[in-house]
């Protein structure tokens, strides 16, 4: 259907006239009558009948107005939702509870006024495959995956390195411990269910077992969070890594305990990836958020993977 006629049609029942319709649409009577022709044929109904005063609506005419109407709210919502900066700004991140929800909290904390779109993708390629077709505008990932450089057109910045966790339950032999070394978790079962070959952080965490000699299980199922704390506060021989801003919450009775690692630390490298190329002003707000936020921790006393780009 032909919008430009639509408007038309809607102009003609608003001014009662062809010529205020033409007046008010920058074109000529002739236009608006031949406008309405073509939209009386398309519906094959008449929608006017002229009179001494004007034009009035027919049955037809006044069934069909409400919709027409309609119709133009609908075109001015597809309208706005692509125009940069009149929609939401449409950001990716792996899990609700991880640290870059956290950072888009703070962001839209900060910025109350730019709308914004979470999604949670599940791998890198299929982040990075959403940034170049304009389906989300950033993604939050860690980079770049050795043997997989990132597409040329693709911009990041590290935003935040995020220090490892120690989750045990109450009976684990290290559960007293205010803090661990990395050489103390030599031996100890870690288990981690939720790692999935072929994915960005399978690669920081076979990077972490090659250069410490950890043993990190990823056996069985995932069950998810509340199936991991569960087994972990009732079997004292496994324990899992927790990144610092992980947000979870478990029963009392579980006696879990979150104990720093220390002799490096290790960090999760978060970056934030988007196009070159895309207009979206809140864009350039985020990274300017982000920019400030961020911290650099001390590189003497943490570790991150060779493959991880220095900010």
């Amino acid at each position: 259907m032909d919008l430009a006629a639509v408007r038309t049609f809607v102009a003609v029942v608003d001014t009662g006239q062809f010529q205020d319709a033409a007046a008010e649409l920058s074109i000529t009577q002739q236009a608006v009558s031949k406008r309405i022709a073509g939209l009386e044929k398309h519906l094959a109904v008449r929608l006017f009948t002229r009179t001494a005063r004007g034009t009035r609506l027919t049955i037809d005419g006044q069934a069909f107005l409400p919709h027409a109407r309609e119709l133009l709210r609908v075109a001015e919502r597809a309208v706005a939702s692509v125009v940069p900066g009149r929609r939401p700004l449409r950001v990716d991140m792996i899990a609700s509870r991880s640290a870059a929800s956290g950072l888009m909290r703070g962001f839209h904390r900060a910025h109350p006024e730019i709308e914004l779109d979470v999604v949670m993708l599940f791998d890198i390629e299929t982040a990075v495959a959403a940034v170049r077709s304009g389906a989300i505008d950033a993604t939050f990932r860690a980079v770049a995956v050795p043997g997989r450089p990132l597409p040329e057109d693709i911009e990041s910045v590290r935003v935040l390195d995020e220090p490892l966790q120690l989750l045990t339950g109450p009976a684990h032999a290290l559960a007293a411990a205010r803090s661990v070394t990395v050489a103390q978790l030599a031996g100890h079962r870690i288990w981690m269910p939720g790692i999935v070959p072929g994915t960005e952080w399978a690669a920081y965490y076979d990077d972490l077992v090659a250069e410490f000699g950890l043993t990190i299980e990823a056996t069985g199922p995932n069950f998810g969070s509340d199936a991991l704390l569960d087994t972990i506060a009732d079997t004292p021989a496994l324990a899992t890594f927790m990144s610092e801003h992980t947000r979870l919450v478990w029963p009392a009775g579980h006696g879990l305990r979150r104990i720093p690692v220390t002799d490096p630390t290790p960090v999760y490298p978060h970056s934030l990836l988007w196009h070159r190329d895309n207009p979206h002003p809140a864009l350039a707000t985020l990274r300017a958020y982000l920019s400030a936020t961020a911290t650099s921790p001390d590189a003497t006393v943490t570790w991150a993977p060779s493959w991880v780009v220095a900010r």
